[in-house]
């Protein structure tokens, strides 16, 4: 998987939020906060499973709305810190945070009510692997976020440190039916790029956003985002 050495570093993962989510980086973090409510649902009481969590910004959010919640990822650091943010929003106690490898999920087949993986397969080098694990592990809900290969997103992939896997819609769509799971929704956003966001003050952002947001909405307009959540069901 790309980048699994350069996740290890603790330096990375400490500065991994201010990094990606300060400035105009909120506008993305409330973005992809509601997309993955929306997908899931009320999580109360549920099994959920977090593929790639990371520094736990959605374990956290959904541990705080009652979720039974496991966050799986294969760095140390970045766990670390999720635990730490577990710590501090006083939901330490009914979450667990695990390090594993995504395309061997350490669970039994449909144990969880749902599985999310949120920033995960742009780095994945065998998505269907992971796709197919996501979908043994889960019973009802599997979501994800893909970048798009033809949009904005590649203008500036040639220089991120580890580059992005980029997605068509068709490749999507075999994915999902070679996972055997059945697409009910996708959501297509960001005209511009988060990196874009990440580059400019929050007020700033707020406007661009709006622009994007009227773009996005016009007939034909969803063909030039950047990002697309897509929820299935299994």
């Amino acid at each position: 998987m790309k980048g699994q050495e350069w996740y290890q570093a603790d330096e990375i993962a400490e500065a991994y939020e201010d990094k990606r989510f300060s400035g105009g980086g909120r506008l993305i973090d409330h973005r992809e906060k509601e997309a993955v409510l929306r997908a899931l649902g009320p999580v109360e009481d549920k099994r959920v499973l977090e593929i790639a969590c990371g520094t736990g910004r959605f374990t956290v959010m959904l541990a705080e709305r009652g979720a039974d919640i496991v966050g799986l990822d294969i760095s140390g650091p970045m766990l670390q810190q999720g635990r730490e943010k577990a710590r501090a929003a006083g939901v330490d106690d009914h979450l667990q945070f695990f390090r594993g490898d995504a395309g061997r999920l350490p669970f039994p087949d449909d144990h969880f009510d749902a599985v999310l993986a949120m920033r995960f397969f742009h780095l994945a080098d065998t998505p269907e692997a992971y796709l197919s694990e996501m979908r043994r592990v889960g019973k009802d809900v599997v979501f994800f976020d893909t970048f798009n290969r033809f949009s904005t997103r590649s203008i500036y992939n040639w220089a991120l440190p580890m580059g992005s896997r980029l997605y068509s819609r068709w490749e999507v769509d075999r994915l999902v039916s070679t996972a055997d799971l059945t697409l009910v929704n996708v959501a297509h956003d960001f005209v511009v790029p988060y990196g874009f966001y990440r580059a400019i003050p929050d007020g700033l952002a707020t406007a661009f956003r709006s622009v994007d947001q009227v773009i996005g909405r016009v007939p034909g307009g969803d063909r030039l985002a950047s990002v697309s959540y897509w929820t299935c069901k299994v």
